[in-house]
């Protein structure tokens, strides 16, 4: 039997379903809208479990699905060793967002990485503690900071509307997915000019550790 993760709610979940149902295989939630059973139509041998997007990168990496259907971001912030655990099989074509670095609109004078991480030595020499950059997100952030040479901030988790913790005080700068940029602008916030981290994107991928045979499903997906 081979084990198809797929997000379970949203536009996620429909547009998935889209893509596989043009392919030939008919994806349906089963029981009352919370309960998280699904089947597939179209095929033999396979079957699908409806998880949280976030679940999708552990499942993949426990062997317990065999493919999975979640974003680039996800994995790569979940898994250190992403690309010894899974195999990307074919971006989706949907889902697309850019994991970023912003400051308030109000810095003008930080507009780079290099003025980010001056602003950030003078901020903790004039407040006793470093600057603080809101995320969900820490291990892709802390890396692309140190592979640029910023020092001197701390990363605190957001469990909720990442961009307003600057108007909340509870940060100076946000690591955030967006989109269409309309929520940064709306918090006064600002994109640095090299501040994308990670082009993201709704993809399907593979457990190197499943033992299923994969050769006949993927050949009826055209992959």
């Amino acid at each position: 039997m081979i084990k198809i993760g797929v997000p379970s709610k949203g536009r996620l979940m429909e547009q998935t379903f889209a893509w596989f149902g043009a392919r030939g295989l008919a994806m349906r939630r089963t029981g009352a809208e919370r309960e998280y059973s699904g089947a597939v139509d179209g095929i033999d041998g396979v079957e699908l479990v409806l998880l949280a997007a976030s679940e999708v990168p552990r499942e993949l990496e426990a062997g317990r699905i065999d493919l999975g259907v979640t974003g680039t971001d996800l994995v790569r912030e979940e898994l250190a060793d992403w690309g010894r655990v899974v195999a990307e099989v074919a971006p989706l074509g949907f889902g697309q967002a850019d994991l970023i670095l912003a400051v308030p609109s109000v810095w003008v004078d930080v507009d780079t990485l290099d003025d980010l991480d001056a602003a950030a030595a003078a901020f903790r020499a004039a407040h006793g503690f470093r600057l603080r950059i809101a995320t969900k997100y820490h291990r892709l952030v802390r890396d692309f900071l140190t592979e640029n040479g910023v020092a001197d901030y701390q990363l605190v988790d957001s469990l909720g509307a990442t961009e307003g913790t600057v108007k909340n005080l509870t940060a100076e700068a946000i690591a955030d997915i967006t989109s269409s940029g309309e929520t940064l602008r709306a918090n006064h916030l600002k994109i640095l000019s090299d501040g994308l981290i990670l082009r993201s994107e709704a993809m399907l991928f593979r457990a190197r550790a499943s033992q299923a045979d994969l050769g006949p499903l993927m050949a009826r997906l055209g992959l």
